[in-house]
This record gives C-alpha cells, sequence and structure tokens, in this order.
C-alpha cells in the first residue's frame, strides 16, 4: 500500500516529509508525479514477525494456553468478529478464560496455576464439612488410633468388669444347678426339670443383660465425649471424660432402656392380630396374619429404631432431657432416614465381623480345651476354664467395638447437624481454627 504524507496507517509512526532515496533508484514502491517516494524503512531487530507499518509498542502476547476460537455469527457465516475464548486445557472443567487475563493468571510474568477451593478446616479426626460414609468410619478410627489411651483404656475396664460379674454368675449359679445335670441324665427330661432349667438360664441371662446394659451406658458416655473432643483435635482424660458424662449416666440409662422396649411394643403390636386368630382357632389366617404382622412389625421397629438412634449423643453432647434427646433425634433423622438406615447397618456388620474375628481364637482355644462339648453339653461351658477363656474373648471383643461404635454414632449425629445447622461453623470457632471469629460465641454442642 501507498503510505501518504498526509495520512498514517493506525499504529504507525508518523511518515518523514523529506524524499526519500535517489531519483531513478528502485526502492519496492511506485513511482509517479502525484506520489512521494516512502522514507526507507527503519532497520529491523532480527526475527521479527510483525507485520509492516504496526507501531513498535504493542500489546503482551496472550499467555501460553490461551485459544482463541471463531464463532458463528447470526448470519451463519465464519467471523473473526465476537470471537469467544477456548476453556483453558489445564484449568478447571466449566471455566473459561475471559477477554483479559484469567482469575490465577500472574499479570506479569508466566501463567500460574488455577487457584483451588479452600480446604475445609480439619482441627481433629474429621474435617468440618458435610461427611461421607468412609470419613464417618475413618473418623472414628482416627479418633481411637489418636486417643487409645483414654478410649481402649474405657472400653477395656468397662469390658473386664462386665465380663467377670458374667463369668461369676454363670459359674455361681448355673455351674452348681441340677437342673442341667438332670437334662443330660435324662433321656426324657420332665416338665420340671425342664423348667428349672429354663428358670436358671433366664435368671442368669437377666443379671448378664443388666450388667451388660450398665457397662454400655458408662462406655457410651464417656466414649461419645472422646470423641466430640477429638473432633476439636483436644485431648481428654479418662477422669476428664468421667467427670463430663457422669451427670447424665441416669437419663442415658433410661434412654437406652426405653429404646429396646418400645421397638419390642413396635413388633409385638404387629404380631398381636395374628396371635389372638391363633389363640381363637384358625391355623390358616393366623399364619398368614403372623407371616404379614412379623414382616410389618420389622418395617414399623427399624422405622423407630433409625428415627430414635441419635438420641444417645443429642443426650450427651446437648445435656437435654430424655424426651428432648428423642425429639432431637426425630428432627435430625427426617429426611434422612434411608442414608442412616444404611450406615447403621454397615456400622451393624462391621461390628458383627470385627467381634467375631477378634474372639474367634479365644473360641477355638477353648473349644480344644473342653474337647468340643461344650455344644452338646451345657455343664461344660461353665467350667472354670472354659468360662475364663471365653470371657477373655469377649473382652478383646468389647474392647474394639464399643470405641467403634460410639464413634460411628457421634460422628453420624455431628454430620446431620453439620448438614442442616452449619454446626461446623460453631465447631471450627471453638477449635480456635484461623479466619472465625472467636467472641460472642458460645462453645457448641458438640464438645468444648
Amino acid at each position: 500500500m501507498n503510505d501518504s504524507p498526509d495520512r498514517a496507517s493506525p499504529g504507525s509512526a508518523s511518515p518523514d516529509p523529506r524524499p526519500s532515496g535517489t531519483p531513478g533508484q528502485h526502492t519496492g514502491e511506485p513511482t509517479g508525479d502525484d506520489t512521494e517516494r516512502a522514507a526507507p524503512e527503519a532497520p529491523r531487530p532480527a526475527r521479527d514477525d510483525r507485520p509492516r507499518n504496526w507501531a513498535a509498542d504493542q500489546p503482551p502476547a496472550a499467555p501460553r494456553g490461551w485459544n482463541w476460537g471463531d464463532q458463528d455469527d447470526s448470519r451463519g457465516r465464519r467471523s473473526g468478529r465476537g470471537q469467544i475464548p477456548r476453556q483453558h486445557p489445564g484449568g478447571p472443567r466449566g471455566r473459561t478464560a475471559g477477554p483479559g487475563p484469567a482469575q490465577g493468571w500472574n499479570h506479569n510474568g508466566p501463567p500460574t496455576a488455577w487457584a483451588h477451593p479452600p480446604q475445609a478446616a480439619k482441627p481433629g479426626v474429621v474435617p468440618l464439612r458435610p461427611l461421607g460414609i468412609g470419613e464417618i468410619l475413618d473418623g472414628s478410627v482416627s479418633a481411637m488410633r489418636a486417643h487409645w489411651r483414654t478410649a481402649l483404656g474405657i472400653a477395656l475396664v468397662v469390658a473386664v468388669l462386665t465380663e467377670l460379674v458374667s463369668v461369676l454368675t454363670m459359674r455361681l449359679w448355673l455351674g452348681d444347678s441340677t437342673a442341667f445335670e438332670a437334662l443330660t441324665k435324662n433321656d426324657e427330661p420332665s416338665l420340671e426339670e425342664l423348667n428349672n432349667a429354663l428358670t436358671d438360664t433366664l435368671s442368669t441371662l437377666s443379671v448378664t443383660w443388666v450388667v451388660g446394659m450398665l457397662g454400655t451406658v458408662i462406655a457410651t458416655a464417656m466414649l461419645t465425649v472422646v470423641v466430640s473432643r477429638a473432633v476439636l483435635g483436644r485431648q481428654v482424660t479418662p477422669g476428664e471424660a468421667w467427670r463430663d458424662a457422669r451427670p447424665q449416666l441416669p437419663r442415658l440409662l433410661g434412654l437406652l432402656l426405653l429404646l429396646p422396649l418400645l421397638v419390642c411394643l413396635v413388633l409385638f403390636g404387629c404380631l398381636l392380630p395374628g396371635i389372638l386368630v391363633a389363640l381363637a382357632g384358625p391355623v390358616g389366617p393366623a399364619l398368614l396374619l403372623l407371616f404379614l404382622g412379623l414382616l410389618g412389625g420389622i418395617a414399623a421397629a427399624a422405622w423407630v429404631w433409625v428415627r430414635f438412634c441419635l438420641a444417645p449423643p443429642a443426650l450427651m453432647l446437648e445435656k437435654q432431657g430424655l424426651f428432648d434427646a428423642m425429639r432431637r433425634s426425630a428432627k435430625l433423622v427426617t429426611g434422612s432416614w434411608w442414608r442412616i438406615l444404611g450406615i447403621q447397618l454397615l456400622t451393624l456388620v462391621l461390628i458383627t465381623a470385627v467381634s467375631f474375628v477378634v474372639s474367634l481364637p479365644a473360641t477355638a482355644v477353648s473349644a480344644l480345651v473342653s474337647g468340643g462339648d461344650t455344644l452338646t453339653d451345657p455343664a461344660a461351658a461353665t467350667t472354670w476354664t472354659s468360662l475364663v477363656i471365653n470371657g477373655i474373648g469377649s473382652v478383646l471383643a468389647s474392647t474394639v467395638a464399643l470405641p467403634l461404635s460410639a464413634g460411628i454414632t457421634a460422628l453420624l449425629y455431628l454430620d446431620q447437624r453439620i448438614r442442616r445447622e452449619a454446626l461446623d461453623l460453631e465447631l471450627a470457632r471453638a477449635a480456635g481454627v484461623p479466619g472465625f471469629e472467636t467472641q460472642d460465641t458460645e462453645p457448641p454442642a458438640a464438645g468444648s
């Protein structure tokens, strides 16, 4: 193109008014009377790929990785106008580079990585955000590992005391009982002998169940306190856990007695029509009603169990009464019943498997010592050797199972409160996480 003295290309330098070149010299430009020869171009730097007549001061090149693609205009033609940027290959999915440097790029240097979203605070064993099933299970194990002296110590003491009472009761009550001897000697025992054996067995199981329930109450209360402190990253001694849990023990005992009773009443209410029909005489309708009642009773009992399964940690950590804790659990479970049912069933399977694996060696040793007669001879199962060996296996199983069960239930309760009530913010403030205000904030119910 011709460079006229009175017109310059956009961004180009002003033309030199002096004549350029020698008349007759070939300059690569058209000649004529109505045009002036263009000024000779200034020496260009090596490997300069800029078009002619571009200003030396150009905007910096786009960062590496920016790809600009054409966009079809409204008339369906490929146009260089209205272009949109393509997605940056190294950026997160769904983000595109804007018309300028994107957020996260270094404006004065080479491009840097995209900024990642901030991670949830984790002052203790779990991150302070809604938890997945794996994180709840892992958090329970992590709490037991991080505070193993306190958690395993509490579980061990409770398990030893309850198992000691159970062994003594079975040995002193059933070991000297003549009812089992009569059963083993007589091929056709009388009704009185069967009644005596059943009475002795039920009495022993009742004492064992009461002692085991008391031990479960104490262990659940103290271990719930331990897990709540582990979430905040704080240490707790057995004495501190006992002082914190002791005022709530009577209420927790009443709750753990009421919940199984409520489940049994629901199951019995569903079976009652079949029982009444069976007493009236017709066998066919009675069996059908009993079968349907059993299915309905299992479903109703599961609904009640899941609905109030978060009442123990609510009672312990919020310092509420028995019925208030049950209402609190029902509120937290609403809308998440199936999820909590799945977690509780998985917990039940896990605890059963762990207890079986831990107690299996003791059961095998007991069977070898007694000659394998514990299943066929009830008296062989009540000897001191068999009771002590089986008791050791039960103690080991309870020492591992109690912290896992209490930890999973407590973390499930905290997870529901985080999802519904943003408890993670209160926990972060109580844990002293940087960036959270600590003034004028009451400690959260999850433990401070």
